[in-house]
């Protein structure tokens, strides 16, 4: 007997009862490669987007070319091409033949006839009323030209060429120079202007992800004979380079440096000013550089061609290589240390392995460690928690500050030369802070404040360079940012924080600059040492700006006075003169008479020795004499010298001629031998 009625038939499945659960799959450990992980993650390395993409694989290239000509000591000649390409021409690139559309509706750009219909009545009432406003004398603001939606698959796509007169790289080297990721030659505690050690990689990830072409590598190195050319792309999953051609080419020139080229999905046109801004900053900061940038398009209208000629073949000292600070390694580098050094000893390893720190204090620090340490014991036997016990004496122990020796910042006297040459500014002062710490990493910081220039909005124009290169993004959180907003009272040096045209320069250069955020676009504002310099360089050159500006007021007021002076002249000695003749007239008649001068210039007024003319000359002179009086007082008191001045022209020096330089801050004397 079944509780609840019916009986069910034999065939029909059984209703409420649970399936059997399925068995979950075996998770199978699995790993990615470095390409692998930068390919999925781009936007770290800042490809966040296609235009994005274009901006930061110019800077790469430009940065590359920089460094690998100044590592040679050669003036960076850099020549950066941008061609834009159709669509039908990339096809053709790839072998990919057009084809018409069929089914209209399928695309992302499908327009209906009802949302045609509405667009078009939008557009005729925007026609209409502009047409209204301008019979009435009205300005009114042009409409904006509506563009149908674009299809996710119309991309914009470019060839990025980039040459420069750098070092080269050695031909078997090139490969993997390019085609793996996290390898490279900029590793290692030094200054270096790149951000996380890819250079042109990510380039060519972006290329092989977005347009799957090949990069095409140029090379050759002094007094080679022949250039490497080499064309290759990556093997994402295995982190290895994918060789089309290599080969060995003539060098009937004699040619050095390396010419890059990759073709790569970008936009042009929402990244046009970024990449503009980018290059005229880079030659603010490397003046000693020559660029060349183009934009190459099909409408000739659209063509850019931008030269940033060099100023000064001055250029700052190559960055060396440096130690460890004692406080500012952490348990995984000593590990790494011990594992790489040559040397035997604990007492040897702490002298050569980190930076300042002699014989003598080497020994109190093993002293201090326990009886288990001893100098000359094996530096290879330490075991893990005698390794924790040098690092806990290191975070607690007084260390000398590490020197800026190993620094090489762009120097005052460049940046002042960059500043003069990109903005043309009515004034400009300069400063170089001494070298200082943080976290146990030197650093130094220069600036400069312009007033006034040409291309320079009203109010703060803000310039940011760590280690040499513009940074233009993120900018409110920058420490540079707030400082010059937040921390600067310009009123009281003289400069209007609003109405003057204000160019504010901080370049940081460090061992270790402290980015902050995934793209490493921005210095924190969490550093007391690095605000606390960004302060003072600013305010010491509002300091120099406010005796120019001082003078400068002074100045003004002296011929505003003048002027003032001169514009009653006509007016007083016609009232001068008409007493003086008053009086003659008197004196002439016996009513009155005068003795001595007063007779003798009455006397000279009558015969009209004296006239309007000779006072009004008299007076006029003796303005001027007032005002040289003066223009001296002032010129003695600033320590200005009377003389006059002339402009010199010196010859430029040829290549041949031999030459010492002594350099200021200011200026660079060249005694030629």
């Amino acid at each position: 007997m079944e509780i609840g009625g019916g009986s069910e038939s034999p065939d029909e499945p059984k209703k409420g009862k649970s399936k059997t659960p399925r068995k979950p799959k075996e998770s199978i450990l699995k790993q990615k490669s470095p390409a692998e992980f930068f390919a999925e993650n781009k936007n770290i390395a800042g490809f966040d987007n296609p235009g994005k993409c274009l901006y930061t694989t110019v800077r790469e290239l430009v940065e590359n070319s920089l460094d690998s000509a100044e590592s040679i000591s050669e003036l960076p000649v850099v020549e950066i091409t941008i061609e834009e390409i159709l669509k039908t021409k990339f096809n053709s690139m790839i072998g990919l033949v057009d084809r018409e559309r069929v089914d209209e509706e399928l695309y992302d750009d499908y327009e209906t006839a009802k949302a045609r219909e509405k667009r078009l009545v939008k557009e005729a009432r925007a026609q209409e009323i502009l047409a209204k406003n301008a019979s009435l004398g009205k300005k009114g603001r042009e409409p904006a030209v509506s563009k149908g939606m674009k299809g996710r698959g119309e991309a914009s796509f470019y060839r990025v060429t980039c040459k420069d007169n750098g070092r080269g790289m050695p031909h078997d080297d090139i490969p993997n120079m390019f085609g793996r990721v996290l390898s490279g030659t900029k590793y290692g505690l030094k200054q270096t202007r790149g951000k996380f050690g890819l250079g042109a990689k990510m380039a060519l990830i972006w290329s092989k992800m977005s347009t799957g072409l090949p990069i095409e590598i140029s090379s050759s190195m002094k007094g080679q004979n022949y250039t490497s050319f080499c064309r290759l792309d990556i093997d994402i999953n295995r982190n290895i380079p994918h060789i089309h051609v290599q080969e060995k080419r003539d060098n009937k020139d004699l040619w050095h440096g390396a010419e890059i080229q990759v073709v790569i999905e970008g936009n042009w046109t929402t990244y046009r000013s970024k990449i503009l801004h980018y290059m005229r900053q880079m030659a603010v900061i490397t003046p000693y550089a020559q660029f060349l940038f183009k934009f190459v398009s099909d409408t000739p209208d659209k063509n850019i061609a931008i030269r940033f000629s060099r100023r000064t073949d001055v250029m700052p000292p190559v960055p060396q290589e440096t130690k460890h600070h004692p406080s500012a390694v952490d348990l995984l580098l000593i590990k790494r240390l011990i594992a790489e050094t040559a040397k035997q000893s604990l007492l040897q390893f702490l002298q050569h392995e980190f930076v300042n720190l002699g014989k003598s204090y080497a020994e109190r620090l093993i002293g201090e460690m326990g009886p288990e340490f001893f100098p000359k014991m094996s530096v290879k036997s330490l075991t893990s928690q005698q390794i924790v016990r040098i690092h806990q004496l290191f975070r607690q122990a007084k260390f000398d500050d590490p020197s800026g020796d190993c620094l090489s910042p762009a120097g005052e006297y460049n940046l002042r030369l960059g500043i003069i040459k990109e903005l043309h500014p009515d004034m400009v002062a300069t400063y170089s802070g001494s070298a200082q710490v943080f976290e146990g990493h030197p650093f130094i910081v220069e600036a400069g404040v312009s007033i006034g220039g040409k291309d320079v909005k009203q109010g703060l124009n803000i310039f940011r360079f760590a280690n040499r290169i513009p940074l233009l993004f993120e900018q409110g959180a920058d420490v540079v940012t707030r400082t010059a907003l937040k921390r600067i009272n310009w009123s009281s040096y003289k400069i209007n924080q609003t109405q003057d045209k204000i160019g504010v320069f901080v370049s940081i250069v460090s061992t270790k600059i402290p980015f902050k955020g995934t793209g490493k676009e921005y210095i924190g504002d969490d550093i007391s040492e690095i605000a606390s310099a960004v302060k003072s360089a600013i305010q010491q050159c509002c300091i120099q700006l406010k005796s120019k500006i001082v003078k400068k007021i002074q100045a003004r007021e002296q011929q505003e006075r003048k002027r003032n002076l001169s514009r009653y002249i006509p007016d007083a000695t016609n009232a001068v003169y008409n007493v003086l003749k008053e009086m003659a007239h008197v004196h002439a008649s016996k009513k009155k008479r005068h003795d001595g001068e007063n007779a003798e210039i009455l006397s000279k007024v009558s015969a009209r020795v004296i006239t309007n003319e000779t006072l009004r000359d008299k007076l006029a002179q003796h303005v001027e004499q007032v005002d040289h009086e003066m223009a001296m007082e002032y010129a003695t008191q600033s320590g200005a010298s009377a003389e006059s001045k002339e402009e010199i022209y010196i010859q430029s020096l040829d290549a041949t001629d031999n030459f010492t330089d002594f350099k200021s801050p200011l200026f660079v004397f060249r005694l030629v031998h």
